[in-house]
């Protein structure tokens, strides 16, 4: 029941919509699937953990730890952002911001950028993670700020792009779409492709925006809204946007996947899939999950559905990593899930503690960092078995 419970609340966190009668009496009665049990194919070994800062269970803000080769960079809800040293945990700075933080952080440029629930953006410089400048963005921001030359681009949750400076958070241009009546909590982190700023918005609509000047090269329905009711009508873009060479990938809740090629906008290939989490690609594969917890994973050059798992039905998990020869899933009892990337089964469970993991793991260098809802992060690595060496055979010549 407890399960149920926490079940039912970050529902009502993630969706907004448990006023509105979204959920039948039915649907409230399904709990999360029970784990299975089997036998792990790979060794994960968590090289080291630390605490960030404060919870933020059932809030769905988007605090992932981002890496620059040398250091990990975390932020908590709590105002805590932290730099690690890659290779040990150490801490190396803290910076203990008097703000409740929303999204980030974003990494270059010597910055680290954060956005905080009021409406603000804070710049740190990643040496020492002394403030540099702050500046107002109206607006609560669900995204990772990205940062690029000399713009920092951040998209707040009433479907406004702008483009910062990156010396002093000055404003340079703006981009901004129209917002349905009822949208869902979250939004789609902007990624550069080509230099162009590819965001998804609530609306549905997936745009290319020039970073030089915030003209837009070309937008895209990629969940069309449809339905009599408002709550059929929901078609937000609020997931992971994916990006492979010249080829983009993102999906929309109540919507469909799709590859896209960068420069156009034109849709390669799609497939009928409702996902709120978005996209994650490899080489070969292209991974979801489904809006009711199925992962599903295709081929990156025609989506092709390779595989299917429902291990994980209501269980909220995360968007799948592609973690070397796995995809890593965290989800809501603070387990990360390794499957394998060829045949969808399970090879390996890990757990980092009982907070809820609302946010992807993440991959930076040979390395998974997963960081809980309350503020735990914690480095896992795969453990390569060494053969043994067999002792030479000796010869008796006496």
């Amino acid at each position: 029941m407890k399960l149920f419970l926490r079940l039912s609340g970050l529902l009502a966190a993630s969706l907004l919509l448990a006023s509105c009668g979204i959920f039948s009496d039915k649907d409230e009665e399904l709990e999360p699937k029970e784990l299975v049990d089997f036998k792990p194919t790979i060794k994960i070994k968590r090289v080291w953990s630390a605490k960030v800062g404060g919870e933020a269970e059932f809030l769905r803000v988007a605090l992932q730890p981002v890496g620059d080769g040398s250091r990990i960079y975390a932020a908590s809800f709590d105002g805590n952002v932290t730099a690690f040293d890659a290779q040990t945990g150490r801490q190396v700075w803290r910076n203990k911001l008097k703000s409740e933080l929303s999204a980030g952080p974003g990494v270059g440029e010597g910055l680290v950028v954060v956005a905080a629930r009021d409406g603000m953006a804070m710049a740190l410089d990643s040496a020492s993670g002394a403030e540099r400048w702050r500046a107002s963005i109206d607006g609560e921001s669900l995204a990772r700020p990205l940062i690029s030359g000399n713009y920092v681009v951040i998209q707040t949750i009433d479907n406004r792009l702008l483009a910062l400076s990156i010396y002093d958070g000055r404003e340079i241009w703006s981009v901004e779409q129209s917002t349905p009546s009822l949208t869902q909590r979250g939004s789609a982190s902007p990624v550069l492709v080509s230099g162009n700023v590819i965001a998804g918005f609530d609306n549905g609509r997936l745009s290319a925006v020039d970073l030089e000047s915030g003209d837009v090269v070309w937008e895209a329905m990629l969940a069309p809204p449809t339905g009599r009711s408002v709550l059929d009508r929901l078609a937000d873009i609020d997931g992971a946007i994916a990006s492979v060479g010249q080829d983009i990938y993102a999906a929309g809740y109540q919507g469909r996947l799709a590859a896209m090629a960068s420069e156009s906008g034109q849709v390669l290939w799609s497939r009928e899939i409702s996902s709120y989490v978005g996209v994650a690609v490899d080489w070969n594969g292209v991974y979801t999950t489904r809006d009711d917890g199925e992962i599903i994973a295709m081929s990156r050059r025609d989506g092709t559905e390779t595989w299917r798992n429902d291990d994980l039905l209501r269980r909220l998990p995360t968007l799948p990593t592609s973690f070397r020869t796995t995809v890593a899933v965290g989800d809501l009892e603070g387990y990360v899930h390794f499957f394998s990337n060829l045949t969808g089964e399970p090879v390996a469970r890990v757990k980092l503690g009982g907070a809820a993991i609302s946010n992807a793991p993440v991959v930076i260098a040979d390395r998974l960092y997963v960081q809980t809802d309350s503020g735990s992060i914690a480095a896992y690595e795969v453990v390569q078995d060494r053969p043994r060496r067999s002792a030479p055979d000796i010869s008796d010549d006496s």
